[in-house]
């Protein structure tokens, strides 16, 4: 079997693991395969952006197998899956910055996660996991900053910055696809109530 074809089932399988027939089930599912699969390529984008001192980013990989349990999560409980995303991302942000220090900026992850938590869950469950998993992020924020003690490594000051200009961008990026995911399922969900709309597709005003 061909390398092509190799990637192709496995890129088959990822599919059908994170399906769930509840879009925001299925959304949430996306996200932590996407970022499980961009974990491994952090070493090289940390080394291409900022140097060549890669071995802390190791300690990011603690978090894989949690951000890849979580379609298997949600086939058992759909609100603990999905629950599981932010709180992957908050651990993880977490334990990063007491790795790379705050002067790296990766505490701005926490932005996202927020989103996240309050996106993924429907107005019903906003009380129950939504308003918590989003309160967390900004009392993590509150609480550790500056609290973190030494980090497990120190790197110059170019290179804090370079390292904090990838975690800005990484974390816009995510903020942003995020945002724009939730707006075509918005989009979806309108055309498909105009469609059931009396009159031809039409909602009546």
């Amino acid at each position: 079997m061909s390398l092509i074809a190799r990637f192709q089932d496995v890129m088959a399988a990822l599919k059908v693991y994170a399906h769930h027939p509840d879009p925001r089930v299925a959304t949430a599912n996306f996200f932590a395969l996407l970022v499980a699969s961009n974990q491994p390529f952090y070493p090289l984008y940390f080394y291409w952006t900022v140097g060549p001192d890669i071995g802390p980013t190791a300690w990011t990989f603690l978090s894989t197998p949690f951000f890849l349990a979580v379609p298997a999560l949600s086939r058992w409980n759909t609100l603990i899956g999905r629950a599981m995303l932010p709180i992957a991302g908050i651990a993880n942000t977490l334990l990063s910055a007491k790795v790379f220090g705050v002067a790296s900026g990766v505490e701005i992850f926490l932005v996202p996660c927020a989103v996240l938590a309050l996106l993924i869950f429907r107005p019903h469950e906003r009380w129950i996991a939504a308003y918590p998993l989003a309160a967390v992020c900004f009392l993590a924020y509150a609480l550790f900053h500056g609290a973190y003690g030494a980090p497990f490594h120190l790197y110059s000051e170019a290179e804090y910055v370079a390292l904090l200009r990838l975690n800005m961008m990484s974390a816009g990026g995510l903020t942003a696809f995020t945002a724009l995911s939730f707006s075509t399922l918005l989009a979806e969900a309108e055309t498909a109530a105009s469609a059931k709309a009396p009159g031809g597709g039409k909602a009546r005003d």
